[in-house]
């Protein structure tokens, strides 16, 4: 059976190693398997896709409250720009562009933070921006996945049972006809503290005006629902400003993660219409209203309801390979201020 290479430790000889590990062998396989069946998933459900920058001026994750990541910042010919931590304000362009139902890419990502265990400084984004609510979106992401599961199975099925042994947990969403198990983050916060009453700081992070689920957290949901689970609902602080409110549970928003693998694989929500909401939640965000004057307008003048997701594909793959180690889903190394060739 196939175990974990942890190449990554050793960054010297990194690329003769991988040519030599049937690991990467697998993991190019899986990778060819999403961006083939994902073109034919949505050609199938009617989205479009776009071709989009890698650089952008108006970063999605700004340091502000419910930022959950750090912007790579880079002067590109005399200006200070961003590598794109997300193209999803450009995929809210895109949906007003198109007859279609929405837009979709997969493109890398670049975050400024180190990598570990459940990071990486650059991976691979497939996200998607649709007309419609949170629940359509939270329905197309089931289909994806879902599809994807199918598509593995029916092409690299006997071979991953071969190299990596139990394939249950891809079989299971195969043939999974029911949506997945939906909770509010209240509801999880409540399990977990009728579970662990006296350690609950270890699996939800309490801060000024704001929860967070954490890890250890996310992984004992899992457990109690046996496999993906959603859960919605997250304060206002916790996510970042472009989520729209949900009036119906005060205090939150019109978002969800899909907890999968080693947990928030897939990160969705509905977005602002009302370019006066959209205004009211930037100040509680604390983000500078002049660097998304753009967005603004775009909300101003072409209202439109929309919801979107971002996958990591490295993190659905962890979840296929049965990989407790991100860093080992990268055929190429790269980690944040280290020169790695090739």
């Amino acid at each position: 059976m196939l175990c974990e290479p942890n190449f990554w430790k050793n960054s010297n000889d990194y690329y003769l190693n991988v040519l030599k590990s049937d690991w990467y062998k697998l993991l190019v396989k899986l990778q060819n398997i999403i961006a083939v069946e994902t073109t034919k998933f949505y050609e199938q459900a009617g989205l479009s896709t776009v071709f989009l920058p890698i650089t952008t001026g108006s970063i999605s994750s700004p340091m502000g409250r419910g930022s959950d990541s750090l912007p790579v910042k880079i002067n590109l010919f005399g200006v200070d720009t961003y590598l794109a931590d997300s193209m999803q304000f450009l995929l809210e362009y895109g949906c007003r562009l198109i007859d279609a139902k929405g837009v979709y890419y997969i493109m890398p990502t670049f975050r400024g933070e180190d990598a570990d265990s459940r990071h990486l400084c650059q991976f691979y984004h497939s996200e998607a921006e649709i007309k419609g609510g949170l629940y359509d979106v939270m329905e197309l992401v089931e289909q994806y996945i879902k599809f994807l599961s199918k598509k593995i199975i029916e092409k690299l099925g006997a071979e991953l049972k071969n190299k990596i042994g139990d394939i249950s947990h891809i079989e299971k969403v195969a043939r999974e006809k029911k949506e997945f198990p939906r909770i509010t983050f209240d509801e999880a916060e409540k399990k977990l503290k009728e579970l662990y009453p006296s350690d609950i700081d270890k699996y939800i992070k309490y801060c000024e005006g704001w929860r967070d689920i954490t890890s250890a957290g996310e992984k004992a949901i899992m457990k109690i629902y046996g496999g993906p689970v959603w859960i919605t609902n997250y304060d206002i602080l916790t996510v970042p400003f472009y989520q729209q409110f949900d009036n119906k549970i005060k205090g939150t928003t019109k978002n969800a993660d899909l907890l999968l693998g080693i947990g928030e694989t897939v990160g969705c929500g509905e977005r602002h219409e009302d370019y006066q909401e959209l205004l009211e939640s930037l100040r509680i965000h604390n983000v500078d209203i002049n660097e998304y004057e753009w967005y603004i307008n775009l909300k101003k003048k072409a209202p439109l309801k929309t919801s979107g997701f971002g996958m990591g594909t490295e993190r659905f793959l962890m979840w296929v390979m049965k990989c407790n180690d991100i860093r080992n889903m990268q055929i190429c190394l790269r980690f944040n201020g280290t020169n790695i060739l090739p």
